[in-house]
């Protein structure tokens, strides 16, 4: 019986050392046995992590049924995660529903580090995103004149602004996707998005415990199965005629050099996608010994997918916010539109030269992506097992990167909570380019947004126009204290409701 217990007991003792060795999960609340800490899902925003955070520290710890979540809110355990680590952390969580929207993630926005993804990027910041890629850059231009027009056809009258800004960058991405002056389609396509939005923050059991996946009931795959293929659809039918178009150019122009044809026709996002088509499957043959790209029919609908996702709601939420808190800080409000009448004066509209020149515009515009960063979570995946401040982190754990939280981190900002414009104009002021991580709007490394140039081209366009064509006052008398600064958190957070203002033409110009 010794002999039996003996090697038992020795192995016992061997397990407690090595468990006792072990380095500890990050400090967070504690959980229940099996569930964990989902009895606090609700929490899991920017506001709610932000509080979770004051109480146990810049990187704590939940464990979601098996999945262990990970919240980062300081610019050091940031600057671990984007940069120190950044290999480890690049990957991006996928659920159920993401996985089979985006053809097994087959875009650029949710693709797992490695040479697919970088390949994706490389396409994205090199054609779609360029700014050699004219097309994208005029449909700012156009659109804004074109809302401009709009806004002066309601003066003197209130003017939900917030509405109008959406179905400004709708249409600015709609254009540079499809090339469609008309917007023909677009709502239907924006209904589609709409459903996958929803589809895409649903609850879902299997997510966290993955052998209850038959609790999720055929209803939800019918809407997942639903929504594919009306993007199937929507988009296929588009593929398709820039196909036939692209031959019967091609066609028509036998005699001419590639370099020609190509200077005649403006191309669109979906053409510059082509160029990159091919039948095979693109995750298991999509670069040769050369490295040359091919694309699926799924690459192409997952990518365009991804600049309608990231280029409307994150950038018109960006301009009203803007706006808004402009609306509540008069005093910063009569700066910018008095350095618009110096730089550019009462006599024009604003021209892209004069976009270097504004300097307090740039900076309200900073202070607005502070406080209001388009994206105000940033989900990663470690790839593996990995070690941040002496605790560890497994692999495949979710990693919540509070970019509101973080620019709002009084350690690292005088008075946060406070717009002042002006804490940019000092020397040493923080940028958003990715090496200051205390001020990561567009987030940092690998995963950084590759359409932030365009982005911030359209915001700075169309709040310097709206700013130097009109003067704007709150509807009904309202005082600039009492207006609503809540949100709404979802993939983005834009306020919880649309502004409403009171536009008065300013200019000695016609439009």
């Amino acid at each position: 019986m010794l002999l039996f217990l003996l090697p038992l007991l020795v192995a016992c003792i061997i397990f407690l050392l090595h468990s006792r060795r072990k380095l500890p999960y990050p400090p967070g609340p504690k959980g229940y046995p099996i569930i964990g800490n989902m009895g606090i899902m609700d929490q899991l925003t920017h506001r709610g992590l932000a509080r979770l955070a004051k109480q146990y520290g810049g990187l704590f710890h939940l464990q979601m049924g098996r999945l262990h979540v990970l919240a980062v809110s300081t610019p050091d355990m940031a600057q671990e995660v984007l940069q120190v680590q950044d290999s480890v952390f690049s990957n991006r969580p996928a659920n159920v529903a993401i996985t089979y929207l985006t053809y097994n993630q087959a875009d650029m926005a949710f693709a797992n580090y490695g040479p697919f993804w970088r390949q994706m990027r490389k396409i994205c910041v090199m054609k779609l995103f360029s700014r050699k890629r004219a097309e994208s850059w005029a449909s700012v231009r156009e659109e804004v004149d074109s809302m401009v027009r709009a806004v002066m056809e309601k003066t003197a009258s209130q003017v939900n602004i917030g509405e109008m800004l959406f179905a400004l960058t709708r249409n600015i991405t709609y254009r540079a996707a499809f090339g469609s002056l008309s917007h023909e389609g677009q709502d239907e396509f924006m209904k589609i998005l709409q459903e996958f939005s929803k589809l895409f923050g649903a609850f879902n059991i299997a997510d966290f415990f993955p052998w209850l996946d038959w609790i999720r009931g055929q209803g939800f795959n019918k809407r997942l199965m639903k929504a594919r293929q009306s993007l199937d659809g929507f988009i296929d039918t588009i593929i398709d005629e820039h196909v036939r178009k692209k031959k019967s150019d091609k066609d028509n122009n036998k005699d001419e050099s590639p370099v020609e044809i190509e200077t005649e026709t403006e191309k669109d996002m979906v053409d510059e996608l082509l160029a990159f088509y091919s039948h095979e499957d693109a995750k298991n043959a999509f670069y040769d010994s050369q490295s040359t790209i091919k694309l699926t029919r799924d690459n192409i609908k997952a990518i365009i997918m991804d600049v309608m996702f990231g280029g409307t709601e994150t950038v018109a939420s960006a301009i009203e916010w803007s706006l808004a808190e402009l609306m509540r800080s008069p005093e910063d409000l009569n700066k910018v539109q008095q350095e618009l009448k110096e730089v550019v004066g009462l006599n024009r509209l604003v021209h892209e030269s004069d976009l270097g020149k504004l300097t307090y515009l740039k900076c309200v515009l900073k202070e607005t992506l502070r406080l209001h960063p388009p994206i105000p979570l940033f989900l990663h995946e470690t790839a593996e097992d990995s070690v941040i401040a002496g605790y560890r982190i497994p692999a495949k754990s979710r990693i919540m990167i509070n970019a509101w939280a973080i620019g709002r981190d009084p350690n690292a900002w005088h008075d946060p909570d406070r717009f002042n414009p002006s804490r940019f104009l000092k020397d040493g002021a923080p940028d958003f380019k990715g090496s200051n991580f205390e001020f990561i709007p567009f987030g940092s490394g690998r995963r950084s947004c590759p359409g932030m140039q365009l982005g911030l081209y359209a915001m700075e366009m169309s709040v310097a126009h709206l700013l130097h064509c009109f003067k704007w006052e709150l509807p009904n008398g309202m005082e600039a204290s009492e207006l609503d600064m809540n949100d709404v958190f979802g993939l983005t957070a834009p306020r919880a409701d649309r502004l409403v203002v009171v536009p008065t033409y300013r200019l000695n110009c016609p439009v």
